[in-house]
C-alpha cells in the first residue's frame, strides 16, 4: 500500500449543509431579460462549472468550462442560434462540501474534465483521453435569444441564490454560522463576512464577486486538508469503494472509477475513526488485479451503492468484497496513492482478515479468501464527480 499523506489537525467543520435535488428550466430569454444568444443562469447556491453542446451541421461542438457564481448569468453561445436540440451539463465547484454534484440528462457527450476545451464530439471519448458525461437536452426555438437556468430544490431567485451561495461558501470555508429558532440571524452572517474580509485582507471596496472568488479559494484550500482522497498513480483504470463505521454498524459505498492519474475525494469530512477501509481493483485487458494488502469483507453491488451493514451479503443479494484497512488516527485528512506495486499479479487472490469486536484484525486461511471481478464495463463512471442526491 502506498504511503498515505497526513495533514495537520483542523477543528471540526461547521454544521453540514444538506444535499439538494437539482433541475433545469428552459424559457425564452425575452420572458426574462433581453440578452442575445444562449444565456445560462445559475439559480443555485453552488458555484457551477458548465459545459454546452451546440449543433454544427451533423456534428455537435462541445465547449467547457463556463464558471457561474451563484446568481450569475453568462452567454455561452452567441447569436444567431441554430434552432434545434442543444446540450447542457454542469458540476459544482470542488470547493463545496458533500462531493461534486452534477446537473445532468440522458445525452452522452465527451468532456475534458481537467481543462478548458472546445471539441467536435467524437464517436468515442476514451481514445481521445476524454470522459463521458450525461448532458441535458435543451430545445431552442429562437435564433436571437434563449435562456436556461440551473436550479435546485429550493426555488431561488438570482438575488436569493447569490445570498444563499455566500452563506454556503462561508460554511465550506470553515465559518460557523449557528441557526436559532427563527433561522440564521443575518447579523451572524454579516459578522462572518466581516471576519473573512479581514482575514483574507480584502480591500474595503472589494465587490461581491471578489468576495465569492476569495471564499471559493479559501474553501478549496480547506477541502484539501480533510477527508479521504483516493488517487490512481497507475496507467490503468481502477475501480474504488470505501467502507467505515456508521453509528453502531457499518457502511460501504462506491463505485468511483479512476482513470490514470485521476483522484476522487471519497469522504469530505474530518477523519475521526481509527481505521477506514478501501477497495481497489485494477482493470486490465488480461483480467482484474487486487490490492496486495488483503482486507476485511464488506457488501458491494455492481452498480453504484451505499449499503448499511457488512453481514449476510449474499443473502441480501449483494457481493462480498474485500476492503483493505487504512489507519487514520489523528489525521483529519489522507491522500491514498494507489500504485502499480500495491496490486497483486493476475489471478492471485488477496488474503482475508477478520475484524474482532475490539477492532483487532486477524488473517484467515488464504484458501478461504473472497474475491470478485471488477464492476462491469457499463457501470457508472464516477471519476471526480458525484451525482446529486
Amino acid at each position: 500500500m502506498a504511503r498515505a499523506l497526513s495533514f495537520t489537525s483542523l477543528s471540526a467543520l461547521a454544521a453540514a449543509v444538506c444535499a439538494l435535488g437539482v433541475a433545469l428550466f428552459a424559457t425564452p430569454a425575452h420572458a426574462q431579460q433581453n440578452r442575445n444568444g444562449w444565456q445560462v443562469c445559475n439559480e443555485t447556491s453552488y458555484i457551477l462549472e458548465g459545459a454546452t453542446g451546440r449543433p454544427d451541421g451533423r456534428a455537435v461542438v462541445v465547449q467547457g468550462w463556463t464558471r457561474l457564481r451563484p446568481g450569475e448569468c453568462r452567454t455561452t453561445v452567441n447569436q444567431p442560434l441554430a434552432r434545434g436540440v442543444h446540450y447542457l451539463y454542469a458540476r459544482s465547484s470542488p470547493a463545496h462540501r458533500g462531493g461534486r454534484r452534477q446537473w445532468t440528462g440522458d445525452a452522452t457527450l465527451c468532456v475534458d474534465p481537467g481543462r478548458q476545451f472546445t471539441i467536435e464530439n467524437p464517436p468515442q471519448c476514451a481514445p481521445m483521453a476524454l470522459e463521458e458525461r450525461s448532458f441535458r437536452r435543451v430545445q431552442i426555438n429562437k435564433r436571437d435569444a434563449w435562456r436556461t437556468s440551473f436550479a435546485e430544490a429550493t426555488n431561488y431567485t438570482l438575488t436569493r441564490a447569490r445570498q444563499a451561495g455566500i452563506q454556503r461558501l462561508l460554511v465550506d470555508a470553515g465559518y460557523e454560522i449557528r441557526q436559532g429558532r427563527g433561522g440564521i440571524d443575518p447579523r451572524a452572517i454579516a459578522a462572518a463576512i466581516a471576519q473573512f474580509r479581514a482575514s483574507a485582507r480584502l480591500q474595503p471596496n472589494a465587490t461581491e464577486d471578489q468576495l465569492i472568488d476569495a471564499l471559493e479559494t479559501a474553501a478549496r484550500r480547506r477541502s484539501n486538508l480533510v477527508g479521504l482522497t483516493l488517487c490512481n498513480r497507475t496507467n490503468a483504470r481502477i475501480w474504488t469503494a470505501i467502507a467505515r463505521r456508521r453509528g453502531e454498524g457499518w457502511e460501504s459505498r462506491g463505485w468511483w472509477a479512476l482513470g490514470p492519474q485521476g483522484c476522487v475525494r471519497a469522504l469530505d469530512e474530518a477523519l475521526i475513526q481509527e481505521f477506514y477501509y478501501v477497495h481497489a481493483t485494477m482493470q486490465t485487458d488480461q483480467g482484474p488485479r487486487f490490492l496486495a494488502a488483503g482486507g476485511a469483507p464488506f457488501c458491494t453491488s455492481p452498480a453504484r451503492f451505499a449499503i448499511l451493514s457488512r453481514e449476510n451479503c449474499e443473502q441480501r443479494y449483494f457481493d462480498r468484497t474485500l476492503f483493505a484497512r487504512i489507519p487514520s488516527r489523528d489525521r483529519p485528512g489522507l491522500v491514498l496513492d494507489l500504485r502499480e506495486a500495491d496490486f497483486l499479479d493476475l489471478n492471485v487472490a488477496p488474503r482475508e482478515i477478520e475484524i474482532g469486536p475490539d477492532g483487532a484484525a486477524t488473517s484467515r486461511d488464504s484458501n478461504t479468501t473472497a474475491r470478485r471481478p471488477p464492476p462491469p464495463a457499463g457501470a457508472p463512471d464516477a471519476t471526480q464527480d458525484r451525482p446529486s442526491r
